[in-house]
């Protein structure tokens, strides 16, 4: 909910969303914890879908979304990313409609080429509910761990960055909000148009 150039965050992140090319139905995943009601009542205000689960086994809550919404798979952008390229997901996409069913993850963070705020996943509903069980505290906070951690188990397709921006686009630190804010300004102010 921290705001930059008027808007909170997630406002910027579901705008990058209408610029996917791909017809794709948003869901913000949050938490049941009381702290989560104001963001809550600003989703709602914005007639924005939201699921709400457990605070620190997201890999269930993410499960537990994707059941509810009927969906096979469900692409996962973190809400530290709001100024996530759609072009990165329009790859993602790509990718996985080329290869539908082929595949239990598409990443582009195994290994990570791209920079910190452009990851994107693909993860098959059903191999995500197989692995809950086995999933450790860490890689139930960090949902797709457990699938990297064991990467001989799973098909995972990750595709790759050639270029050579480097620079960290998540926002998890007032630095990071402030570094955000001085070296991509163009792109938030693209966002508010």
């Amino acid at each position: 909910m921290t705001k930059i150039f008027g808007k909170p965050l997630i406002w910027h992140l579901l705008k990058r969303f209408q610029k996917v090319k791909y017809k794709i139905k948003v869901v913000v995943a949050t938490s049941t914890n009381k702290s989560d009601d104001k963001f809550i009542k600003y989703l709602k205000s914005q007639k924005i879908k939201f699921f709400r689960g457990s605070l620190l086994n997201v890999a269930k809550r993410m499960y537990d979304a994707a059941k509810k919404n009927n969906s096979s798979f469900f692409v996962r952008i973190s809400a530290d990313s709001p100024i996530i390229d759609p072009k990165v997901i329009n790859k993602a996409i790509f990718i996985f409609k080329k290869n539908i069913k082929k595949f239990d993850l598409i990443t582009n963070t195994f290994p990570k080429t791209y920079p910190q705020g452009q990851s994107v996943e693909i993860i098959k509903t059903s191999s995500l509910k197989k692995s809950l069980k086995h999933m450790n505290k860490e890689e139930k906070e960090h949902v797709t761990k457990f699938f990297y951690n064991n990467y001989k188990n799973f098909r995972i397709k990750n595709f790759v960055y050639y270029g050579n921006y480097k620079s960290k686009q998540a926002i998890d630190t007032k630095k990071d909000l402030i570094n955000i804010k001085k070296k991509f300004k163009n792109k938030f102010m693209e966002n508010l148009r």
